[in-house]
């Protein structure tokens, strides 16, 4: 299947990826689970770059939830370095592909380097006007409605809202995805069927489509794939 196979015309405007497989892709060909990480993250290179070729509107992209602290510090440690090494490097590349860099998440638990490096993108990158790249990272969507419901109970408080002026508007105004619109579609490489506490309020109504190479596997081939899956879905919102 070529680009030339889906309908230029009738394009998902924001797409979600949750890039699963890393540690399995590396145990499999007998590679520290560091390796996987790190063909992950040059994957999303070469994937974010495709998409930004063919006219994607916004790609989010899970990186790091809320539970994988829980990891070995080891390779928590090697997954904020890849992060740090993705962002610096896609710094240097503003220019030349006119992404737009985007973090979704609570990055106060990220060390000072690395949220130097993140506000740094986040500023050089601002005003791009191609690929809105979403990077979820230290994300989960538990986290990100309960933040959003503080946010909107404190403007309650401080009689900024009525409480009956509080509409699904209301809660979508405060995620992290404010301004943006929800997925059209998710992929999930690596075999789950699950979406992980990826997005929780914004995939109510999105496609989904699970795949089961691992994400270093995932080539833009599969990315063109799923969005001719999902240009022949009838998608009816709840309507009959």
């Amino acid at each position: 299947m070529t680009i030339n196979d889906i309908d230029k015309n009738n394009m998902p405007r924001h797409i979600g990826i949750i890039m699963d497989g890393n540690r399995r892709w590396a145990r499999e060909k007998k590679m520290d689970p560091k390796l996987g990480h790190k063909a992950g993250a040059e994957k999303l290179e070469q994937i974010a770059q495709f998409a930004n070729d063919i006219g994607l509107e916004y790609l989010t992209v899970y990186a790091f939830s809320t539970e994988n602290w829980k990891r070995t510090e080891e390779e928590v440690g090697a997954l904020m370095a890849l992060l740090k090494t993705y962002v610096d490097k896609m710094l240097k590349k503003q220019d030349a592909n006119n992404i737009r860099i985007n973090i979704l998440g609570d990055i106060e638990r990220l060390d000072d380097g690395l949220k130097n490096s993140i506000n740094k993108i986040l500023e050089g990158t601002k005003n791009n006007t191609g690929l809105t790249l979403n990077i979820a990272f230290n994300y989960g969507g538990r986290d990100e409605i309960t933040k959003a419901v503080k946010k909107i109970a404190q403007k309650a408080i401080d009689k900024e809202i009525k409480v009956d002026e509080i509409d699904e508007s209301t809660i979508s105004d405060n995620l992290y995805t404010v301004g943006q619109p929800d997925p059209d579609l998710l992929i999930r490489p690596g075999g789950e069927q699950r979406i992980s506490n990826f997005l929780l309020w914004q995939l109510a109504y999105t496609e989904m489509v699970f795949i089961t190479k691992y994400w270093p596997d995932f080539e833009e081939e599969d990315l063109i794939e799923a969005i001719f899956k999902f240009q022949n879905r009838n998608r009816k919102f709840g309507a009959k």
